[in-house]
C-alpha cells in the first residue's frame, strides 16, 4: 500500500517562503511521476507542479511559475515543493499524488491513484 504524507505547512506572511514535504512509502519513488495540487476553500483541486520519473518538471504557468518549484530526493523517497514569494492567494491546502502510470497528462488530477492527506498553507498579507 502507497502511503503519501505531507509536512511543512503553517502561516506564512505574504512574500516569505516555505518548503513542503512529501514522504511516501509503500513504493519506490523513482518510479513514478510525482505532483503537487493544491484546493482553496469554495475551489477545485488545481494543478501546481509536477515531477516526471525520467527528470523534467511541469508548473501551473499562470499562478506559479517562478516562484514554486519541485524537486524530488528519490533515495529519501521525498518530494519537496519549495514556495518563494507567497501572496494570500497561495493560500489552500496542498496535496501530493504520485502515478506510475505512464504517457498521461500529469496536469490532471485523474491521473493520480495515490494522494495524501493534505497540509495546509496559509498566507497573510
Amino acid at each position: 500500500q502507497v502511503r503519501l504524507v505531507e509536512s511543512g505547512g503553517g502561516l506564512v506572511q505574504a512574500w516569505g517562503s516555505s518548503r513542503l514535504s512529501c514522504l511516501v512509502s509503500g513504493g519506490t519513488l523513482r518510479s513514478y511521476h510525482v505532483a503537487w495540487f493544491r484546493q482553496a476553500p469554495g475551489k477545485e483541486r488545481e494543478f501546481v507542479a509536477a515531477s516526471r520519473w525520467s527528470g523534467g518538471t511541469t508548473y501551473d504557468v499562470d499562478s506559479v511559475k517562478g516562484r514554486f518549484t519541485i524537486s524530488r530526493d528519490n533515495a529519501k523517497n521525498t518530494v519537496y515543493l519549495q514556495m518563494n514569494n507567497l501572496k494570500p492567494e497561495d493560500t489552500a491546502i496542498y496535496y501530493c499524488a504520485v502515478t506510475n502510470t505512464y504517457g498521461v497528462s500529469l496536469t490532471s488530477r485523474r491521473n493520480y491513484e495515490y494522494w495524501g492527506q493534505g497540509t495546509q498553507v496559509t498566507v497573510s498579507s
